[in-house]
């Protein structure tokens, strides 16, 4: 037999809702209800946490405003929450962030995940075969350019340092070495 309170929550539970975590910046739209009048209220700030599981699940939003920080925790299977935006995926190493509410300002902010063209994936077309028996995999062709200086041609002569008005050549500036982060002791 099935626990009829465990099919009750089955069917409350959403799907439409999107993958975050602590450290996301979202924006939740949430409907106030005012008296007779209802309106959508938009909350955005940084996930500090998420915490439960089924239908008590609740995630945290913490956000500045006007130099105070405030938060808000709202039920993730909340009728009343219309739709939730990831607008930023934070990179971050815990699962609270409860120190962000000892920062203010700049140092409140978390570092964000970037994004370049390492993620994107070519896609592959599929074309059914003339027999008709199986699909045939169309795969683009990538050309690969050819650098002019990889075909015979000679590498070029390094310039001589530029001299100064004394007639010196201009020394090699390096860079300081940068201190060990690690203590030591």
């Amino acid at each position: 037999m099935t626990n009829p309170i465990e099919l009750l929550e089955q069917r409350q539970l959403r799907s439409d809702l999107p993958v975050f975590k602590a450290g996301d910046t979202v924006r939740v739209h949430f409907q106030v209800i005012e008296g007779q009048r209802r309106r959508v209220q938009v909350f955005e700030g940084i996930v500090i946490k998420r915490q439960g599981a089924g239908v008590r699940e609740t995630f945290t939003v913490r956000k500045q405003s006007f130099g105070v920080g405030v938060e808000r925790t709202f039920p993730l299977h909340s009728p009343k929450i219309e739709k939730i935006e990831v607008q930023a995926i934070g990179d971050v190493n815990r699962a609270k962030l409860y120190y962000l509410r000892a920062k203010v300002g700049k140092k409140a902010r978390v570092r964000e995940v970037q994004q370049g063209a390492a993620v994107s994936s070519t896609r592959v077309e599929v074309e059914p075969s003339a027999d008709g028996d199986e699909p045939v995999d169309k795969q683009p062709v990538a050309e690969e350019p050819v650098a002019e200086e990889a075909v015979g041609a000679e590498p070029e002569a390094e310039e001589p340092a530029p001299a100064d008005e004394d007639g010196a050549e201009a020394a090699e500036v390096r860079p300081k070495a940068r201190r060990s982060l690690r203590r030591r002791g």
